[in-house]
């Protein structure tokens, strides 16, 4: 038999010419149909996956750590003042390959507002940053205010001290742009602590959508946390900013920079100071993914079934062409060549959907969210909850992950996925197509 008429067997299997209702097609389409399903939220979950961990990956690099951070003694005079300071950080941008540094004074504090203090984080760094620095001017929205008001504020007047306040802390502590608040740091003084107090203007308040990286900053220019603030506790490091934060040169440039300058500080890339981080994202798209693959492969099982129905249906055509000499790897041909097409069926409807799907996702968690929220409204309001003490259901805490969903689709894993499921269909269908090259016509023919 040959692979021409293992062909043609196979497509008269898949689309007879009869009209007889056949339940082992209905079957093969019903299989055809599972994996198509079964790929959609497999492409989904792929592509909001990259693109959530990229987006989160691109906030921590760009705006907490840069590519290399430099963690500088607190004992050594080049941090005693913000000139001195500034002067140690222009002395590492003269490494070759560094593009820009920008030196921070990192303090943890108390901020009180109108109504509640709470714990925050002050980034004391250059102003113009916000306006300079690529990331800054990328990733951080300005909600209220204007980052102009704080970067043209005088320095160092007493006046008016200027900062900017991620949203999140915004919203717990009460302010808006043009408000004041103050923060409260402690200074050792002959082994008493005591508290030292400074107001500061709200000038822009900003969120990078990414509330678990921004809702304990604040920034406030670096000349005003050494003129204002207690600096015992403080940290003093170095934003160094490369060509490209994923190329190899990185660990050239880091061990470089131990090298020279090792004495007073410790240099690590950006993978280093946030492994944790970057070890939870790999791990949980790992398991999404692996999820995602058992979902698939059961689907996939149903074309196992899906054959031996067809032959159990097409016993007797099998008999007859046995009978005129047709080989028993050429009927086994037909049926794997039948699980395959039904597995690329599949894979053809399920990727255009999945692809639309994945391009749509916002929109079509907006949609959803406001069915939820309809359906919870009328709920509260049988309840007798007052419509003006009904808080909306967010699908997407911004709390955990970012405000908007980033897609990225990964052909390349997409491409993968396809032929997976393509090679996982043939392989359920091998033993119902062995079985099918291994009857018997004559036990077949006797019975009919």
């Amino acid at each position: 038999m040959t692979i021409k008429a293992s062909l043609k067997f196979a497509r008269s299997l898949i689309f007879p010419k009869t009209e007889k209702k056949s339940s082992a097609r209905r079957s093969l389409f019903g299989a055809l149909l599972c994996i198509g399903l079964s790929i959609v939220p497999l492409v989904v979950v792929l592509s909001i996956s990259n693109g959530m961990i990229n987006g989160m990956t691109e906030r921590i690099i760009g705006l907490s750590s840069s590519h290399i951070q430099a963690y500088v003694a607190s004992t050594i005079k080049e941090v005693s003042t913000a000139e001195d300071f500034r002067a140690y950080a222009d002395e590492l941008k003269k490494v070759d390959g560094v593009l820009s540094t920008y030196p921070e004074v990192s303090v943890t504090a108390l901020a009180a507002g109108k109504s509640m203090r709470t714990g925050i984080q002050i980034r004391a760094m250059e102003k113009n940053i916000f306006t300079e620095n690529p990331a800054f001017v990328k990733l951080f929205t300005v909600t209220e205010g204007s980052v102009e008001d704080y970067v043209n504020s005088p320095d160092n007047d007493k006046a008016v001290k200027p900062a900017i306040v991620g949203q999140k802390m915004a919203e717990t502590l009460n302010l808006h742009a043009g408000d004041s608040f103050r923060i409260i740091t402690t200074k050792t003084s002959n082994g008493k602590v005591s508290p030292k107090l400074s107001s500061f203007k709200v000038c822009a308040i900003v969120t990078s959508g990414y509330q678990e990286l921004d809702a304990l900053w604040v920034f406030i220019p670096i000349e005003n946390a050494y003129s204002y603030l207690s600096l015992d506790t403080a940290n003093y490091t170095v934003m160094i900013e490369t060509a490209d934060a994923f190329a190899t040169e990185l660990v050239r440039i880091q061990r470089f920079m131990q090298k020279q300058f090792g004495r007073y500080a410790n240099f690590y890339r950006w993978d280093q100071v946030h492994a944790a981080e970057f070890e939870n994202f790999s791990s949980t798209k790992v398991m999404l993914v692996f999820i995602m693959m058992l979902i698939v492969l059961v689907a996939s099982i149903n074309v196992s079934s899906a054959i031996v129905m067809l032959v159990m249906e097409r016993r007797k055509e099998i008999a007859i062409l046995k009978s005129l000499g047709a080989s028993p790897s050429g009927i086994t041909l037909s049926f794997l060549i039948t699980g395959m097409a039904c597995g690329s069926g599949g894979v053809l409807l399920g990727l255009p959907v999945g692809l639309l799907a994945s391009v749509n996702a916002n929109q079509i968690v907006q949609f959803i969210e406001k069915i939820v929220n309809m359906f919870a409204k009328v709920g509260y309001l049988l309840k007798g909850v007052p419509a003006n003490e009904i808080t909306a259901i967010k699908l997407m805490d911004p709390a955990y992950y970012l405000q908007e969903i980033p897609v990225d689709l990964p052909f390349a894993q997409i491409l993968l996925i396809a032929a997976a499921t393509i090679l996982l269909s043939l392989i359920v269908s091998v033993i119902p197509a062995v079985k099918a090259g291994k009857e018997k016509p004559l036990d077949i023919l006797r019975k009919a």
